[in-house]
Parts: C-alpha cells; sequence; structure tokens
C-alpha cells in the first residue's frame, strides 16, 4: 500500500529559520531517485539546491515558488512505496512512524526529519484501498509557515538572476514564454518584455511586480540576501567602532608585471587582475600585523588571533552582496590565488555561491574600483575586524623623481575595529599593503 512521507525545508546552513522556495525541479507524478534534486531555494546566506534522501513518486507540492517557508516546515509528500512491495503487518496497531536514522543519512547536512502519514492495517480488517495523502493535516503546517502567497498554476522556469532581473524590472515571469529548451525564460526573454518587444501575453502585471501607477512606485519585499546583508551591516556598523584610513598609490610597477605574467608560459590561460595582487598583498602584510585577522569575542571578552587567512571577497551578484571565502588564502601562491579568485567570482555571479562558502572570513577585500569608483569607506563584516576596499587605477599625473608623469594610481581604504586594531596598528598593515602594490619586488623581502 502507499507508504507517503512528507519532506521538509532543511536547515541549510547554521542559524538560518527560514528560505524562499525559488523553483521546483519535480512535479506531481514525477518519480525520484534518493538524493535526486527537487527544489531550489533561497535563504539568507545563498540560493540552494535541495536533494531529497528517499525514492518514490511524488504526490503534492505543497508550497509554491516566491513563498518564504519556515525550516522545518513540509515541502512535499512523496510515497516511497508506490508499487505496494511492503508488506503490512497484521498485528500492527495504526502508528505513524519516524522514518530509520539510516534513511536521513544519504542527504549530506539534512535537517529535521520527515513525517510519516502511513498507517498499518488493523489484524483481521479488509484491505483497504490505496490511500490518497491527507489534504488538511499534513498540509497544515506549510500554510501556517507561508508569509507571503503568489499566484498558483504556471510555474515558470527560470535561474534565480532572471528572477532577479525579472523582479528588478518589474516583469511578471508568470505570463512569459520562455524560449530557451524546455521552456525556461532567458535574461533575453525578461529584457525583451521590459522593452516592450515581447508578446502581448508577456505584460508586465502591475499586482505582482509591485508597481503601482497610481504613486508611480514599485515596492519589493525586502528578504533573503538583502535583509541578511542588511541587518550584519547594522549590527557591525552600530557594535565595531569604525575607523578608516587611506592611502593612494603609484601601482604603474604592478600593472607592468601583470603584463608580464601574462605572457609567460606558467600564467597561461590564467586571469591574473589588480584584486589578485591586492589579494596576497593582504595575506603577506596580515602575518606582520596580525591584529587586522583577529577578531573581538564579546562573550567570551577575549581578542581571538587567527593563524590562518580565510579571504573574503566583496561580490555584487544579481541576488544582492556576497561574500564568498578563499580558504587558507595565506597558503597559495599567486598562480593558485588567480585561479581560486576566478572560480569564487564566477559562482558568485551565477548565484550558486553556497551558505558554507560564506561562513568563517577572518579578513574581506572589496573592490568597488570595478565600477570605476576612487575609493569608500566600507563597513567591516561581522566577526572580522578589518576590511581593505581597492578603488579604480587610473592614468594620473604624479611626481617620479622631481618630475611630473602620468602613472596608474590606485586609491586604498582599510576600516577596521578600534577594540582589535590600534592606529599604529592599522597604518603599519595599510602601508604594507600599499608597498607590495607599488612595487611587487617588495615580497621577497617579507
Amino acid at each position: 500500500m502507499p507508504e507517503y512521507k512528507q519532506f521538509p525545508l532543511a536547515d541549510t546552513a547554521e542559524g538560518l529559520t527560514e528560505a524562499d522556495i525559488i523553483a521546483w525541479q519535480v512535479k506531481p507524478g514525477d518519480k525520484v531517485t534518493v538524493n535526486q534534486i527537487v527544489v531550489e531555494v533561497e535563504t539568507a546566506k545563498a540560493a540552494v539546491e535541495l536533494p531529497i534522501p528517499w525514492a518514490g513518486v511524488v504526490t503534492e507540492l505543497l508550497v509554491e515558488p516566491g513563498q518564504t517557508v519556515e525550516v522545518g516546515a513540509p515541502i512535499l509528500t512523496i510515497d516511497v512505496d508506490p508499487d505496494g512491495k511492503a508488506a503490512p503487518s497484521p498485528t500492527a496497531a495504526p502508528v505513524a512512524e519516524e522514518p530509520a536514522e539510516e534513511e536521513m543519512k544519504p542527504l549530506v547536512g539534512y535537517g529535521s526529519k520527515a513525517v510519516v502519514t502511513q498507517r498499518r492495517a488493523r489484524k483481521g480488517a479488509a484491505p483497504a484501498a490505496p490511500a490518497a495523502p491527507a489534504p488538511a493535516a499534513p498540509a497544515a503546517p506549510a500554510v501556517a509557515a507561508v508569509s507571503s502567497k503568489p499566484k498558483g498554476g504556471y510555474v515558470p522556469l527560470a535561474k534565480p538572476p532572471v528572477r532577479k532581473l525579472a523582479k528588478d524590472l518589474g516583469v511578471d515571469l508568470h505570463a512569459l514564454t520562455g524560449t530557451a529548451e524546455g521552456g525556461v525564460i532567458t535574461r533575453d526573454d525578461v529584457q525583451a518584455a521590459a522593452n516592450g518587444s515581447a508578446a502581448p501575453a508577456a505584460a508586465v502585471s502591475s499586482v505582482d511586480s509591485g508597481y503601482d501607477p497610481a504613486t508611480r512606485e514599485r515596492r519589493v519585499p525586502i528578504k533573503g540576501v538583502r535583509k541578511a546583508t542588511a541587518a550584519a551591516m547594522v549590527q557591525s556598523a552600530y557594535t565595531a567602532p569604525h575607523v578608516t584610513e587611506f592611502l593612494t598609490i603609484d601601482v604603474t610597477p604592478m600593472m607592468e608585471f601583470r603584463e608580464k605574467l601574462k605572457k609567460s608560459r606558467e600564467f597561461a590561460g590564467v586571469k591574473v587582475t589588480p584584486l589578485t595582487f591586492a589579494a596576497k598583498a593582504v595575506c603577506l602584510a596580515a602575518k606582520r600585523t596580525p591584529d587586522v585577522n583577529a577578531v573581538w569575542d564579546e562573550a567570551a571578552q577575549e581578542i581571538v588571533y587567527k593563524d590562518y587567512v580565510h579571504l573574503g571577497i566583496a561580490a555584487a551578484t544579481p541576488r544582492g552582496l556576497v561574500v564568498p571565502k578563499v580558504r587558507d588564502a595565506d597558503s597559495m601562491s599567486l598562480k593558485e590565488l588567480a585561479i581560486a579568485l576566478t572560480e569564487l567570482t564566477d559562482v558568485a555571479r551565477e548565484g550558486k555561491t553556497t551558505p558554507a562558502a560564506m561562513l568563517g572570513g577572518t579578513i574581506t577585500i572589496t573592490n568597488v574600483g570595478v565600477f570605476g569608483v576612487d575609493t569608500g569607506t566600507p563597513i567591516i563584516n561581522p566577526g572580522e575586524s578589518a576590511i581593505l576596499c581597492l578603488g579604480a587605477i587610473k592614468d594620473t599625473p604624479w611626481v617620479v623623481d622631481g618630475e611630473i608623469k602620468v602613472r596608474k594610481v590606485l586609491q586604498l581604504s582599510l576600516s577596521f575595529d578600534h577594540r582589535v586594531v590600534d592606529g599604529q596598528q592599522g597604518s603599519e598593515f595599510l602601508a604594507d599593503v600599499g608597498a607590495l602594490l607599488a612595487d611587487p619586488a617588495v615580497a621577497i623581502t617579507y
């Protein structure tokens, strides 16, 4: 007889309490295997694909894309015995069973256990007809956990960056027909709808987009990465006493060295950017000034010094600001750092950075220069004590040996927690980073 289990929203990272359903990868009637990806969700940290720990047939999707669900709430019902191969016990009383512990093991990092709704036959009772999933009781927890309700029916297929673009442009994905294989909606489809060149069916819905024609304003719910980033920045700004220092340097030698590396056989195919040099400089300078790589532990009333550098890289993505980490960046060569940074930024731009990749940083770099901005006063990430900001590298008149010449000039700024880092240590660290970027040959003296 059928055996129905409910798949709860897993706790994909420590401290998460809810997530938004982005897209289902299955529909009722689909057969699934153990660890098959069934749904994509967006947490406060990242977009995550969730696998299911059982094999069977999907019978019901309990929530729709766009809904916010609490961790542990059921989101899907599955029949794990669709062929009725599990023999019922003639002596067992009606019970609601918990899944065996070993059933949950295939799903790494899985949170709450699921609920089993099968009942065994009573002794002497006639064989029961195949039961259908209980429509009311199982769905109640999911309804209680939902904080928003989009329109039902058609579920648009689109990747997270495309969904973000549609939200920003006020385009209703439900009204679009995807041009990619399988009906997947692309960025071009969204842009076409926004520009009015799509078919009439792809018109923007003012209700779904949050746009009010009367006020000419559009309201977007604060949730996901944006909500988490805002909370973290407010906490940091009002907890750590920020100090920001600035330094302007001539990085012409660094840019010339970069050109040499691009032509070398060892760095063939490797993307070396100013951020690569900055990452290496931060790792070297942090060894000489360990205070910037430490953290203030308020609860323990201790300063924790880290003998490693988990380097955070602030990345602007379609989902908002994320700060993935390069683990043990201080143990990497320049080439290894270049490769790691390329992979990290590519994954971040695709919206695929995992929650685990954003935990445990020790110091961060943010690069506003890619936007043509000269400098900034960045806010320290919670759990860290310093953040370095890179500005744009520009051709600037510069005095060299008493003569004015056009040089490649870069502005650096360093924000640090004055509880941990004194002015002397912050200044020494910034000066070391500047010296390494102004002349990469200085690295051999460290």
